[in-house]
C-alpha cells in the first residue's frame, strides 16, 4: 500500500509531506524512516518502458551493481525489500524540501524539532506499531544524530550508514584547510533540490575558518545518543564520511548512566552499491528485527565489529568479528623517518637531516619494506617536526600507499575514484594545537580554535590524523608515505578524484626534520593476517 504526500504538522505549524509505504492489512508494524532535503520523489525515472537509475548513480559510478526498486528515494531505505518483511517506509521530505513547507535549516537544531516531530506522528499512527527506526545514507544518516541525542519516545534504533558527524573537521575544513570541491558542488545542488534559508550554506562554511561557536551548534551531541546503533564506517569515503562515522561509533551514548549498544559494519566498497547489497541489507534486517521487534535472533550475542580487510580493490580478502574498535590484539608500531634515504624504520635514524619541498611541488616520500605478512588495520598518527621558509604557516597532505611488485595497489575512495590510496591525511601547521579530551595516540584530534603562526627558523612538531582502513601486506609488499603541500590526486573529472578539492598554501617551503632531536614517526597498528572471506554477522544466526 502507497500513500504519497501526507501531511504532517510540526510544533511551529509547518506542515511536511511524506510517503508511506506499508503492507496490507490492519495488522500494525514496526516503521523505517528517513528525512532529508533532496526531495522524497527523486527515484529512478521511467524511460522507454523500463526506470533508469538516478543519475548520481552513473556519474560516480560504483564498483558493484545498484539494486533499488522504482520507489527508493535518493539515498534511502527501498520499500520494495523493507515492505514484504513486514516493515513501513516512511520517507520524509525535509522542512523546505520536495513538497514539504518552510525553508531548510541544514544541520540545525530546526531539524531535530522537525524529525522529533515526524517520529512521535508515526510512532502514533494506527499501522505502526509504535516503534520506529531510522536508516539512510550520508546526509540521511547525518540527519539521524540529533535526534537521536534527544532520545523521543518512539525512537527505538538508528542506522546511519555513513554519514560525517562534524561539520568543520568532517566536511568543510578536514585538518583546518578548505574543502572546496565537493562542499562547492554539493552546497550548490542542494540550493537548487531544497528552499534554503538564509545565509548561503557555501558563504558561512568558505568564511568561518576557525571551529568556532556556529560550527559547534552545528556539530550533533553524538556522546548522548540513547538508542542502540548500527553504524557503517567505511574505508572507501576518507574524503567526506570515513572520519565521521567511526567517531560516531567511538562516542555514541557514553555520556549517558548506560550506554546503549553500538555495532559497526565496516567495508572498502561503494557507497550505495553496499547499502543496497544483499548481505548488507539481510544485517540491517537482524538488527531492526531485534530493536524494533524485540526478535530474539541473536544479535545482541555478537562482537560488535564487523571488520572487512582489503588487499586490493572493493573485494575483501577477510571478514572478521571483533570486540572493539581497533582489534585490541593489534601490536602497535612506530616507524622513524629517515630524511637520508628516504626510509621508514625501526630504529630512529642517527643522523639529524633536513630535506623540504615547495607547497606546489611534488612532495617527499618515504618507504618501509614490509617483512612479513600483516594487516595494517585502523587509523594511523603522523607526527611531523616542520619549519618553513619564506611563509609563517604550511598546508600538509598526507597519503599511504601500497606498493606491490612496483605498482601502486588501487582502492575503491570517495566519489566513486577506483584509484584511491590505503589512507589519507590533512592538517594546517598553524592548526597543530591538540583537544587533550578527544585526542589518543592513533588518532590526535585538534581544537581548531586560533592559528599560531610557524616562526622563522622555529621547528614545530604537528601531528597528523590518517583516516580509518584495513588492509592487507605481503611480505615484500611496501608502505609508502607521501607528504605534499597540495592535494594528492589530480581533480580531473575522468582522471582523477573530482570532485574533492582543497586549498593549498601558494607559497613557502616545508623542512620536515629527521633524527634523534626531531624524532618524525608513524604509528600504526597490525596484526598477522587474520580471517577469511565470509558473513560472520549472518552466518552466526540462530
Amino acid at each position: 500500500m502507497v500513500e504519497r504526500d501526507i501531511p504532517v504538522t510540526v510544533r511551529d505549524g509547518t506542515v511536511l509531506r511524506v510517503n508511506v509505504f506499508r503492507p496490507r492489512g490492519d495488522e500494525p508494524v514496526p516503521v523505517i524512516m528517513s528525512a532529508h532535503p533532496y526531495g522524497k520523489d527523486q527515484v529512478p525515472a521511467r524511460a522507454k518502458n523500463r526506470r533508469a537509475i538516478n543519475p548520481q548513480y552513473r556519474i560516480m559510478p560504483q564498483p558493484g551493481r545498484v539494486g533499488i526498486s522504482a520507489w527508493t528515494g535518493w539515498e534511502a531505505p527501498d520499500p520494495a525489500f523493507w515492505v514484504p518483511r513486514g516493515y513501513a517506509v516512511v520517507n520524509a521530505d525535509a522542512r523546505g524540501g520536495g513538497t514539504s513547507a518552510g525553508e531548510a535549516h541544514l544541520f540545525e537544531a530546526q531539524e531535530a524539532d522537525d524529525y522529533e516531530d515526524l517520529i512521535a506522528w508515526a510512532g502514533t499512527q494506527p499501522w505502526s506499531t509504535g516503534k520506529v527506526g531510522l536508516d539512510g545514507v550520508s546526509y540521511l544518516a547525518i540527519s539521524q544524530y540529533g535526534v537521536a541525542a534527544r532520545s523521543p519516545e518512539h525512537l527505538a534504533a538508528i542506522c546511519p550508514w555513513e554519514g560525517f558527524s562534524d561539520l568543520y573537521r568532517d566536511f568543510a575544513w578536514p585538518g583546518g584547510i578548505r574543502e572546496n570541491g565537493f562542499a562547492v558542488l554539493w552546497t550548490t545542488l542542494t540550493a537548487r533540490a531544497a528552499r534554503i534559508a538564509p545565509p548561503p550554506l557555501r558563504r558561512e562554511l568558505a568564511r568561518r575558518t576557525t571551529r568556532d561557536q556556529w560550527y559547534r551548534d552545528r556539530t550533533p551531541h553524538v556522546d548522548s545518543i540513547g538508542v542502540p546503533v548500527l553504524v557503517c564506517g567505511s574505508f572507501s569515503d576518507h574524503n567526506l564520511h570515513t572520519r565521521g562515522s567511526f567517531e560516531v561509533f567511538r562516542r555514541a551514548g557514553r555520556a549517558l548512566p548506560e550506554r546503549p549498544a553500538r555495532w559497526l559494519y565496516t567495508h572498502r566498497g561503494g557507497k550505495w552499491a553496499t547499502y543496497y547489497d544483499t548481505d548488507a541489507a539481510s544485517i540491517r534486517t537482524r538488527f531492526f528485527d531485534h530493536t524494533l521487534r524485540g526478535a530474539d535472533n541473536g544479535w545482541d550475542t555478537l562482537p560488535p565489529v564487523r571488520l572487512a580487510v582489503y588487499e586490493r580493490g572493493p573485494v575483501p580478502a577477510a571478514v572478521t568479528a571483533e570486540t572493539e574498535w581497533p582489534p585490541a590484539d593489534l601490536r602497535m608500531r612506530r616507524l622513524h623517518l629517515d630524511g637520508l634515504d628516504g626510509s621508514l624504520q625501526d630504529l630512529p635514524p642517527r643522523a639529524t637531516v633536513q630535506t623540504g619541498f615547495a607547497m606546489n611541488g611534488p612532495g617527499l616520500e618515504w618507504t618501509w619494506p614490509v617483512p612479513e605478512d600483516l594487516d595494517v588495520i585502523g587509523p594511523m598518527s603522523l607526527r611531523l617536526h616542520v619549519a618553513a621558509r619564506a611563509a609563517d604557516d604550511l598546508t600538509l597532505f598526507v597519503g599511504i600507499r601500497k606498493v606491490s611488485d612496483g605498482a601502486v595497489v588501487p582502492f575503491e575512495g570517495s566519489y566513486g575514484f577506483d584509484r584511491a590510496w590505503m589512507s589519507y591525511g590533512w592538517q594546517r601547521v598553524g592548526f597543530r594545537d591538540l583537544d587533550p579530551d578527544l585526542s589518543t595516540d592513533l588518532r590526535p584530534v585538534h581544537t581548531f580554535d586560533r592559528v599560531t603562526p610557524i616562526r622563522p627558523g622555529e621547528v614545530v612538531p604537528v601531528d597528523i590524523e590518517l583516516r580509518e582502513q584495513a588492509t592487507r601486506f605481503r611480505a615484500g609488499d611496501q608502505l609508502r608515505l607521501v607528504v605534499r603541500g597540495r592535494w594528492v590526486h589530480s581533480r580531473n573529472p575522468v582522471t582523477g578524484s573530482f570532485p574533492a578539492g582543497y586549498v593549498r598554501r601558494r607559497g613557502g617551503v616545508a623542512i620536515i626534520h629527521t633524527g634523534p632531536e626531531h624524532p618524525s614517526s608513524l604509528l600504526l597498528g597490525h596484526r598477522p593476517p587474520t580471517g577469511a572471506p565470509g558473513e560472520p554477522w549472518l552466518t552466526s544466526a540462530p
